[in-house]
């Protein structure tokens, strides 16, 4: 049960992290362009990662180990970076947000498949319900979309919900940050690679805000915020604490009204609710 119970509290804690994500990477976008910031975070997190392993002398993975990190950096290095950059030229940031309570349920699809996982039906039933009380709410506030974007983001949930659940299996051995570590570390050649290609070709003209927003995709979602999240779905399950994420939206919406301007209506509380009594219903039958 204390296992249970800090896994929970501990992917909380990686939800809220990764909540400013989006509005922050809506915000990089306005200086930055998607590949660079895309890589660019993935190099800055990638030297905080090789010097935490360095200075606690982790041991260096299996090579049976080099494939489920392959499949990390795929997911979340790469994948979901950046294609929500690209997504968020086309739409909103509040639009967004109907996606990210798509999440849950591909995180859970994928625990089942690569972690084994097999959660009573239950659970399907709070997970698809969670599920619709988000994407409800946010398709119904978040104004015209662009098809490509809508495309974008869907691609960007599959992905980052693969490189989630394999990044749990693999914490059950190796560690959560160490995990995101060793898979940043392993994209760091490529990766630099590319920020140096696409280096901005004047910086002069690049405010405060974007140096900020790359600034937190590169320290909290990048790095900190997998530590807290590989550690829950690691201790709590990956479908069980993975609905955790069903709260990311209005986590979201909460930042994007104080970083964007966007104004927060009472129904975001309203759907709040009905996802927590989700969340809570899900974690039951997990």
């Amino acid at each position: 049960m204390q296992r249970s119970t800090a896994g929970w509290g501990s992917g909380l804690l990686g939800v809220v992290i990764f909540s400013g994500s989006l509005p922050a990477t809506r915000v990089a976008v306005g200086g930055f362009t998607p590949l660079f910031l895309t890589s660019a975070r993935a190099v800055m997190a990638a030297l905080l990662g090789a010097g935490l392993l360095l200075l606690l002398r982790q041991k260096r993975p299996a090579r049976s180990d080099l494939r489920p990190l392959a499949i990390v950096v795929l997911g979340v290095v790469v994948g979901f970076p950046l294609l929500t950059a690209l997504a968020l030229q086309h739409v909103t940031s509040a639009h967004s947000m109907v996606f990210i309570g798509l999440l849950p349920l591909a995180t859970a699809v994928f625990g089942v498949v690569r972690g084994g996982e097999r959660p009573r039906p239950a659970f399907w039933l709070f997970s698809l319900a969670g599920a619709a009380c988000v994407a409800g709410f946010a398709w119904a506030g978040g104004g015209p979309a662009s098809r490509v974007g809508d495309l974008l983001m869907l691609a960007a949930i599959i992905l980052c919900g693969l490189g989630y659940a394999e990044g749990a299996r693999l914490s059950r051995r190796l560690g959560g940050w160490q995990v995101i570590s060793w898979a940043l570390v392993g994209a760091l050649p490529v990766m630099a690679g590319i920020a140096l290609l696409t280096l901005p070709p004047v910086w002069s003209g690049i405010g405060a805000a974007a140096w900020l927003g790359l600034a937190y995709v590169s320290v909290f979602s990048m790095l900190v915020g997998f530590v807290f999240w590989y550690r829950g779905l690691a201790l709590g399950g990956i479908a069980g604490v993975g609905q955790l994420q069903l709260l990311q939206p209005f986590f979201g919406l909460a930042l994007a009204g104080l970083l964007l301007g966007e104004p927060v209506a009472w129904t975001m509380i309203a759907t709040t609710a009905l996802v927590v009594l989700c969340v809570a219903g899900s974690k039951r039958y997990a």
